[in-house]
């Protein structure tokens, strides 16, 4: 009888050791926190392992991605070119992390509220320099209107502030840089007051479907046209680059830490093989930022799709 305890104690020890377990960055934006999230749940309730939320900026999770030690092994949501600086390092370079198989589609913009547009003929990102509509974008009396540009720490904030100099904004528009949840509050707020706002707007997002947007068209993507520097590539980023046009269509993707695959090597095959699109996303950002608990909106995802997600794990 002992021998039989003792047996089964060592079976559910080595057992216990064997479990796949991660920790997966959680960057601020919604869509990032999504798939973190289902991720999660992926990890714990299909392939019965341990997995954990440790939230970060970009460069921490890439830097805690690339040392290998498991203090974080994923990034959600990595979006190229905007990221590159993070994957030519990493990737490309040290080699230590590398990206899924499958990218969704992301496209980066300025919007106002449709309302505003067409009452005000604001149609494109030039129309923000016209005296009367900074004017009806002042907040604060400061004498310029005001367009959030992004998030602290954003790739894409950096990019979008050298567009407000380039696109000759700086005069009547003055950029800000706020957390997401910021610039979700004043849209609402816009909306409700009736008064204007423009902000930087990407795909997918909730708010497509939590208000009525517009773009504000841009000179077509030209390469050549588009040097966007980031501070790690050059200290006098913002001086060096030059932004002329709108951005390119983005791939999104996951990243991991190759140490993944031997530590976990079930969960770094369900990254790998993880394929979201634009309206799966965006579909997870409106629930959550309508009230939704990001853990039950990735839950009752994948009851719902459990042929993809089976697709995924190889079933």
């Amino acid at each position: 009888m002992k021998k039989t305890l003792l047996g089964l104690t060592l079976a559910l020890s080595s057992t216990t050791a064997m479990a796949e377990s991660v920790n997966i960055g959680a960057p601020a934006w919604t869509g990032a926190q999504a798939i973190a999230h289902l991720i999660q749940e992926i990890v714990v309730s299909r392939i019965g392992g341990e997995a954990n939320l440790v939230p970060g900026n970009n460069a921490a999770i890439f830097q805690a991605m690339d040392a290998g030690k498991g203090d974080i092994d994923i990034h959600p949501d990595v979006w190229l070119p905007n990221q590159q600086s993070f994957t030519d390092k990493y990737v490309e370079g040290t080699g230590n992390v590398a990206l899924s198989e499958n990218a969704y589609e992301g496209k980066q913009s300025f919007c106002v509220t449709k309302a505003f547009s067409e009452e005000n003929n604001v149609t494109s990102i030039f129309d923000l320099a016209r005296p009367e509509i900074a004017e009806k974008m002042d907040s604060d009396g400061n004498g310029k209107g005001e367009i959030w540009i992004g998030a602290p720490g954003w790739a894409s904030a950096n990019v979008n502030q050298v567009k407000v100099r380039d696109y000759g904004l700086m005069p009547f528009m003055e950029p800000i840089r706020a957390d997401q949840a910021v610039m979700t509050a004043t849209v609402g707020d816009s909306v409700k007051k009736g008064i204007g706002y423009a902000f930087y707007c990407y795909s997918p997002h909730a708010i497509w479907f939590q208000h009525d947007i517009v773009r504000l068209s841009e000179p077509a993507f030209d390469p050549e046209k588009y040097i966007a520097l980031q501070p790690d590539q050059d200290p006098n980023w913002f001086e060096n680059s030059k932004v002329m046009t709108e951005d390119a269509l983005k791939q999104v993707q996951i990243a991991y830490s190759k140490s993944l695959e031997e530590r976990s090597p079930a969960i770094a095959d369900l990254v790998k093989n993880i394929a979201l699109n634009g309206e799966d996303v965006s579909s997870f950002a409106f629930e959550i930022e309508g009230g939704k608990d990001a853990a039950d909106v990735a839950k009752a995802w994948i009851e719902a799709n459990s042929d993809r997600v089976d697709g995924w794990l190889g079933l």
